[in-house]
């Protein structure tokens, strides 16, 4: 919707022409991890963006020191498997892979877990110096959970994301 604002999102459009949507995750306290809040908003303005005519591109960015340092463990780590699977809790994380409109991720820092994931749904990925992808899950006990798994072995190939997967280890841009 014209004019929103948000907690989470830094949302405008830009370029010579104003075509090209800008939404820049803002939660520089956390890392831009990635909260039921921030994804709500995020899927707003993604369909925003998509109904805008004047939107040909959207890029989806973060900070320098981190493009999303992962889904929120904290707000996740008092609820049951059951609570997280009855109330959709990562319904709707795949808005960015749906959007008809091309997205780039610009990803400088930290791109870990559902950061990671979030840039491998968008159309591609601009990596600068300082990026950081991983999937470290597996430190936590755990699995990637947001199809993480088949879009990385499809990104860079089964070793490589058998290696990021069940080892926690990072590569860069």
């Amino acid at each position: 919707r014209a004019g929103a604002t948000f907690q989470y999102l830094l949302v405008q459009k830009t370029g010579a022409q104003k075509n090209v949507g800008l939404i820049q995750l803002n939660r520089p306290q956390a890392l831009n991890a990635l909260c039921e809040g921030l994804m709500a908003e995020l899927r707003q303005a993604l369909e925003a963006m998509e109904s805008d005519p004047e939107v040909g591109a959207i890029v989806l960015t973060g900070s320098q020191k981190a493009f999303a340092a992962g889904a929120d463990i904290k707000e996740m780590q008092n609820k049951t498997f059951q609570e997280c699977y009855n109330s959709g809790f990562l319904g709707g994380w795949d808005k960015v892979s749906i959007v008809r409109k091309p997205i780039i991720a610009a990803v400088n820092g930290y791109a870990l877990g559902g950061g990671c994931e979030l840039a491998m749904m968008c159309d591609i990925i601009y990596a600068g110096e300082k990026a950081q992808f991983g999937q470290p899950e597996i430190l936590l006990g755990t699995i990637p959970g947001a199809g993480g798994t088949q879009r990385l072995t499809r990104a860079v190939g089964k070793s490589l994301a058998m290696e990021m997967v069940l080892t926690g280890d990072r590569i860069s841009a």
